[in-house]
């Protein structure tokens, strides 16, 4: 048996009931446009969970089906259902989702650009109503995470540098009180040493505070490294999935998403001129 076969066929990360179940969704787009075919996932409760794939395979999708955004853009689910902590959750406003403890960080940042750092901040604490002392302190427990955002608090966000934007989006996200963050590609746009700045924090937020994180990521070698199991996704399926840790050494990743084999790191001339399929189409 193929090793993607073996790591499809492998134990889900955990055994337990997940904290969010997508069951089986399908997507179309103005009625027409079939983008989600059968989509199937879990995220463990405190899990970090990496979905990965090129531009177009629908990881966004994905999570906006989660988040309920698509009709916004004139989608809709029209198979499946999404569950967050066993409830059925895919019929709920996006208000009322957040209300659940389920997040979206959106691609490309989305701050508020005519308002200042605290005040993108303050946004994120809209639907609550437990009082000033509580959101103050969440923002203190912000600014404890990113002490860039403390500096430039009172600076308009338009005026920013993406990695800044991408702290006070994150920032924006915990004023919620998350139990869960849609986090979608994180890494777009910033240098490298940034990139390991928000993974770490990620990290570091799983951890003490007890987020879990979906994670939607076109760099997979950094997603692989720090969330615990893995998704694949091609045109709408899921391809592959499997232990972070063994995806990173399938040597179909490797390949395809890596630009590594096993005779080394591939040209860009190779990759150019690649034929062999992946074993899992």
């Amino acid at each position: 048996m193929s090793e993607a076969l073996d790591l499809q066929n492998e134990t889900r990360p955990d055994t337990a009931a997940p904290v969010l179940a997508v069951n089986n969704i399908e997507v179309i787009y103005d009625h027409v446009i079939l983008v989600l075919k059968g989509v199937s996932l879990e995220v463990p409760l405190g899990g970090i969970v990496a979905l990965l794939g090129a531009n177009g395979a629908g990881k966004t999708t994905t999570l906006k089906a989660i988040s309920n955004l698509l009709r916004a853009e004139r989608g809709e689910v029209t198979k499946g259902s999404i569950e967050f902590e066993g409830a059925r959750v895919d019929a709920l406003t996006p208000n009322d989702l957040v209300k659940t403890g389920v997040v979206q960080v959106m691609e490309g940042r989305h701050c508020f650009e005519h308002l200042t750092i605290e005040e993108n901040l303050m946004t994120g604490a809209y639907t609550r109503r437990d009082g000033r002392g509580a959101v103050a302190a969440d923002l203190e427990l912000v600014y404890d995470y990113f002490p860039r955002l403390r500096e430039r608090r009172g600076s308009m966000a338009g005026y920013t540098s993406g990695g800044e934007q991408q702290m006070c989006a994150i920032g924006r996200a915990l004023m919620c009180r998350p139990k869960m963050i849609l986090l979608d590609e994180p890494s777009m746009g910033l240098a490298p040493q940034l990139v390991e700045v928000i993974f770490e924090t990620v990290k570091r937020l799983n951890e003490q505070e007890g987020v879990s994180f979906l994670l939607a990521e076109q760099n997979t070698n950094v997603a692989l490294r720090y969330a615990r199991y893995g998704y694949i996704l091609e045109s709408g399926r899921v391809v592959l999935d499997g232990d972070a840790e063994k995806l990173r050494e399938n040597e179909d990743v490797k390949e395809f998403y890596l630009g590594l084999s096993s005779s080394g790191r591939k040209s860009y001339r190779d990759v150019k001129h690649y034929k062999r399929r992946k074993r899992w189409l």
